[in-house]
């Protein structure tokens, strides 16, 4: 009530986006939905409080409470990954990537991660990332049947001698191989470093495989399946400290003063929030629940048609592979779903014939749809529709000549406006919605 008075334009706004989460079903595979509890810490009062350095080493004065906040969320995530550091100022994922290279890493040394075409992450060693441009990026890739290519990983390591290697990223349907890469990291002298964003919700529900054991350094967004708010930890793992014991240190001068100021105070109450939820039975009820929504997902597309990159999933995510329709045919599938009421998002496959602007994959995730108390039942209802909607744009093929794809890419979003079709599932869409909530929605 109060910003409807200060402000009715940005009221009207975030009202409006609610009303879009609401009426909409978000399978973005990174995306999820925190809650109240969660959203309450996030507009706290600790929004003003600035905090520059660590608990007991602050650089203003009044943190009494702040240094309980942070070393609070410090320990449940310590108790729920079982790991002996951990740094909770990260804004990002980004900025933690970045920060553990400069940690370990001097200009110029190699890192290693998976090419982002193959499902990697920007911060991994992108051609067009900074991480690629302060140390030498020589990245590994998929095999043609979706799965990490651990021979080419091993033969890579041992001609370029990376300091540190990579594992995790954004687009992997099935399960990290932590021991396999754990080895080849010692083979070669290499930090290994686990990037779980993606999945370390399922592995605090007890669903995967934990990296600690294999890895010596962890990073997790906290959001995605943790299911927190938008933020990042890293994590010093006992093997990590073995190999080198000031590797906690390092971490820590590497956020501050190296790359960040004052931490989000708030963020980091939120998290706190997050881990305590995730440490309950009720979390490892949830992410089951996840899984077996994606598996159910992933099985019925198939049954449909449609063909999943490695033929399936072990975790939250999905992808579509859409060569089979034509090439670069990502684009037209996601605004079509869109136009539906189902968000899910573009990605490029492994061996991808198209290019990242018209990639030939669809990426979907059940963290959310999970979050809202969906199950095997509207899972099933999804991939009929998907399927509707696939058959349905099937004659709309990404042409070669630039001017003729933009002449159809033009068309097609105008058919998205124009074509009653889509109508009767956006509705279909949204009544199934309507009897699921979304926790942060009053």
């Amino acid at each position: 009530m109060i910003l409807q008075q200060t402000d009715p334009q940005m009221a009207e706004l975030l009202k409006a986006e609610e009303v879009r989460q609401q009426n909409s079903l978000t399978l973005i595979p990174s995306e999820n939905h925190a809650s109240p509890a969660v959203f309450e810490a996030l507009s706290s009062v600790l929004s003003d409080k600035y905090a520059e350095g660590y608990p007991g080493k602050r650089y203003y004065p009044g943190n009494e409470v702040a240094d309980k906040v942070e070393n609070l969320t410090r320990e449940r995530a310590k108790s729920l990954f079982g790991v002996p550091h951990v740094n909770v100022q990260p804004y990002s994922g980004s900025p933690a990537n970045l920060a553990i290279y400069s940690a370990i890493c001097e200009p110029g040394e190699v890192i290693m991660g998976l090419n982002l075409l193959d499902g990697g992450h920007l911060t991994h060693g992108w051609k067009f990332s900074m991480t690629s441009k302060f140390w030498k990026s020589v990245p590994y890739h998929m095999t043609t049947d979706g799965l990490i290519d651990l021979d080419e990983v091993r033969r890579l390591a041992q001609e370029n001698k990376p300091k540190v290697i990579v594992c995790g990223g954004t687009a992997i349907p099935r399960a990290i191989p932590f021991k396999e890469f754990a080895q080849i990291a010692d083979e070669v002298g290499a930090y290994l470093l686990a990037d779980i964003s993606h999945i370390s919700g399922l592995i605090a529900g007890g669903q995967h495989e934990s990296p600690v054991p294999f890895a010596h350094l962890v990073m997790t967004t906290t959001h995605k399946t943790l299911r927190g708010p938008r933020g990042a930890m890293i994590m010093v793992t006992q093997r990590g400290l073995d190999k080198n014991p000031e590797l906690a240190e390092k971490i820590d001068k590497a956020i501050i003063p190296g790359l960040q100021g004052g931490p989000h105070l708030n963020n980091i109450a939120g998290i706190g929030v997050a881990l305590l939820e995730a440490s309950k039975p009720e979390f490892k009820d949830y992410a089951t629940k996840v899984i077996t929504n994606a598996k159910t997902l992933a099985q019925e597309l198939i049954s449909h048609g449609l063909k999943l990159v490695s033929g399936g999933t072990d975790n939250h995510l999905i992808l579509v592979d859409l060569t089979t329709t034509g090439p670069g045919r990502g684009m037209f599938l996601d605004l079509a779903l869109e136009r539906i009421g189902l968000i899910a998002n573009r990605n490029m496959i492994p061996g991808d014939p198209s290019t990242p602007f018209y990639p030939s994959g669809l990426r979907l995730g059940t963290p959310a749809a999970t979050t809202r108390g969906m199950g095997e039942a509207e899972m099933k209802q999804i991939a009929n529709w998907i399927a509707q909607v696939v058959e349905h744009i099937k004659d709309f093929q990404l042409p070669g000549d630039k001017e003729a794809r933009l002449a159809l890419i033009k068309q097609f979003k105008e058919s998205l406006k124009t074509d009653a079709w889509y109508e009767t599932l956006h509705q279909e869409v949204k009544d199934m919605c309507g009897k699921f909530k979304v926790p942060g929605i009053r």
